[in-house]
C-alpha cells in the first residue's frame, strides 16, 4: 500500500497521478459550476462524444474539438453543412465516428431550441438539481455513482427534445463535470474550495 506523506494533496480517487493533465483538470475544472452557455454546450458535446471511450481519450483532443466546432459555438455549429460533417471525418485529431459528429450538429440545433424556449440553456439545465449543486459523500472509487434520478431525468429531457448521444451515464458524468453535483470525494482538497465558492453564488432562479 502506498505510504500518503504528511504533505501530500489529497485527490479523488479516479485521478491518473501519472497524467499531469488530467491533474490539472480535476485541480482547476472539474466540479466547478457553469453557467455560462458555451461552456456548457462545450461540456455537452465532449461528453456525448465520450461514449464508449475514456474520458482522457476526450480530454486529449479537448484543443482540436474546440477548432474543429467554432470554439463550440452552438450559433456556428449548428450551421454546418455535410461538406463539413466529410472534411471532419478526415480530421485526425478528432474521434471520427459520423454518428458523433452529426450528433454534435444536430445537437447544437436542439440546445439553441432549449435556448429560445428557456432563456439560456442555463436555467433549463439547472433547474434538474433545484438551481443549485447537490453535494455528495463519498470516499472511494466504488461509493461514486454511474447515475442519479436526476440524469435519469435529464437524459428522458434531452431526448424528448431530440439531442442524441444522451443517455443518464453520459448527463450524470456532464453533471458532475459542471458542478451540478459535487462528488469530489470527503478527503479531496478541492471538495471544500468549491463548496466554499459555491456558497457566494446562490441559486438560480
Amino acid at each position: 500500500m502506498k505510504t500518503k506523506h504528511k504533505n501530500e494533496i489529497c485527490r479523488c480517487p479516479w485521478v491518473d497521478l501519472t497524467k499531469p493533465d488530467y491533474i490539472e483538470y480535476h485541480d482547476k475544472e472539474w466540479g466547478v459550476p457553469v453557467y455560462d452557455d458555451r461552456l456548457i454546450f462545450e461540456f455537452l458535446c465532449l461528453e456525448s462524444v465520450q461514449a464508449g471511450l475514456s474520458w482522457y481519450t476526450v480530454l486529449k483532443k479537448r484543443e482540436n474539438y474546440r477548432i474543429s466546432f467554432a470554439g463550440f459555438d452552438p450559433q456556428k455549429v449548428a450551421q454546418f453543412d455535410p461538406a463539413r460533417v466529410e472534411k471532419l471525418l478526415q480530421n485526425p485529431g478528432i474521434i471520427r465516428n459520423r454518428l458523433k459528429i452529426e450528433s454534435l450538429i444536430n445537437n447544437a440545433k436542439r440546445f439553441l431550441e432549449v435556448q429560445a424556449a428557456y432563456g439560456s440553456f442555463t436555467k433549463y439545465i439547472w433547474d434538474f438539481v433545484g438551481g443549485k449543486p447537490k453535494i455528495n459523500n463519498l470516499r472511494k472509487l466504488s461509493d461514486y455513482p454511474a447515475t442519479s434520478k436526476e440524469s435519469d431525468a435529464l437524459s428522458k429531457d434531452l431526448k424528448m427534445r431530440g439531442f442524441k448521444f444522451m443517455g443518464s451515464t453520459i448527463c450524470y458524468a456532464h453533471m458532475q463535470a459542471t458542478g451540478m453535483v459535487n462528488d469530489h470525494a470527503l478527503d479531496c482538497f478541492r471538495r471544500e474550495e468549491i463548496i466554499s465558492r459555491r456558497s457566494s453564488q446562490g441559486i438560480i432562479r
